[in-house]
């Protein structure tokens, strides 16, 4: 027991000594999920060839959106975060501008249209999809406006003028067609699956099809682990469908088989 205690006691000095040491820049970074917030669809940025274009724009009502926040110089995470989503759609059969749409946007004010267009091709020729280019789209923007976005989404980050970069949380949005935020998917592998549920999550059953639906059925996302897992009770309840379904029609052949050989015999005895 007194060895218990002092692990515990020694565990908790480190987790202290750790917190100390935490660079007071992190500490204004992190994630507050805002889960069915209205995106201010009216903030208005800049696309790859500079026009400024409304973020309504890419919120027709018909396809979810994956939205990105990150900066196109960023040395590091930010590359890690938007390969991982070039990853996952690798394995996915739909594509960005048909199934659903891709809004990447710099929270750096400073970066240009040139920059997030040279970005672009970088992850479309990575994707190796040319028909991506209609629906990923690479967007800059003013600082006011950035803010607003990343307070509305509860994604707090912050300038670090030490390092000259910024500090921000490994985060990606999935949105529903109107704008409303459906699910935060974390960290930098998003797997084709996690991808396609969170998706199809975001449609209301409006994309994928009946299997993907089915599918979809027997899986919940959950929170604490971030990620999609089994409900067995679904799946019983599918399991039970499915059983009685294939007992049904077993039966149902049996019987028209039982009559149509009664048939044969009354014709013959008559």
């Amino acid at each position: 027991m007194a060895t218990v205690v002092v692990l515990w006691a020694g565990a908790k000095r480190v987790d202290a000594q750790l917190a100390d040491q935490v660079p007071e820049v992190l500490e204004e970074v992190g994630v507050t999920e805002h889960l069915n917030a209205k995106l201010p669809l009216d903030l208005e940025f800049r696309d790859e060839d500079g026009n400024w274009v409304e973020l309504g724009s890419f919120f027709g009502g018909e396809r979810p959106v994956i939205l990105t926040l990150n900066y196109y110089r960023c040395p590091m995470l930010c590359g890690l975060m938007l390969n991982g989503v070039v990853d996952g759609l690798g394995e996915m059969s739909w594509t960005p501008g048909a199934e659903f749409e891709i809004v990447t946007i710099s929270i750096n004010p400073l970066e240009t249209p040139e920059l997030a267009r040279a970005k672009k091709q970088n992850y479309l020729k990575r994707l190796e999809r040319p028909a991506a280019a209609k629906g990923w789209h690479f967007m800059t923007g003013r600082e006011l406006e950035i803010k607003r976005l990343a307070e509305t989404l509860g994604f707090s980050y912050t300038y670090d003028p030490v390092s000259q970069e910024y500090a921000h949380a490994a985060t990606i949005f999935v949105c529903t067609p109107d704008g409303r935020v459906a699910r935060y998917l974390y960290g930098i592998e998003y797997p084709a699956k996690r991808l396609k549920f969170a998706l199809m999550e975001a449609a209301e059953g409006t994309i994928g099809s009946t299997l993907d639906q089915l599918i979809l059925y027997c899986y919940h996302y959950d929170p604490t682990n971030r990620r999609y897992t089994p409900v067995a009770l679904n799946i019983m309840r599918l399991g039970g469908g499915a059983t009685a379904l294939i007992l049904g029609i077993s039966l149902g052949i049996f019987w028209i088989r039982e009559w149509r050989r009664k048939k044969r015999v009354e014709e013959q005895a008559a």
